[in-house]
């Protein structure tokens, strides 16, 4: 990886492919109570200017609190388990639960306030997040 003088990664990373084992991700990276996240690519990792990857984790019979991911869009590929997505819709103000299978994706607008579930009473949910921000932005707020 390429590094300025202070050592810290050089924006767009320097002009290298990197790869990222699964095995290191970093968690010094934003939480949300009820889930686990790990970061993969990041402007401290990487160097990347523009996106921010990671996974999270879902424990079973848990739910995440409630947070939305500020300016940031979101991209969520559902690699196991069955997690379920819950927001507000706007127009009627009732609450939505999308129900996930692996290999499906979601996507989440900016400043959408949602919460991650996962029904399963013994199976986790693991999804691969990718965001439009190279930082993890996450606003823990105090209901949908």
């Amino acid at each position: 990886m390429s590094h300025d003088a202070t050592g810290t990664p050089e924006p767009g990373g320097g002009g290298i492919v990197r790869l990222i084992p699964g095995g290191s991700l970093s968690s010094a990276t934003a939480q949300t109570g009820g889930m686990i996240r790990s970061a993969a690519i990041s402007g401290d990792l990487v160097g990347a200017d523009e996106l921010w990857m990671g996974r999270t984790v879902v424990l079973p019979g848990s739910s995440s609190g409630d947070h939305h991911h500020g300016r940031s869009e979101t991209g969520i590929y559902v690699v196991s388990g069955h997690p379920v997505f819950v927001f507000r819709d706007p127009a009627t103000g009732d609450l939505v639960r999308l129900e996930t299978s692996p290999g499906d994706y979601v996507w989440v607008p900016p400043h959408v306030p949602h919460r991650e579930e996962n029904p399963s009473p013994d199976t986790e949910a693991v999804v691969v997040i990718a965001r439009s921000t190279q930082e993890a932005i996450v606003v823990n707020v105090p209901s949908l």
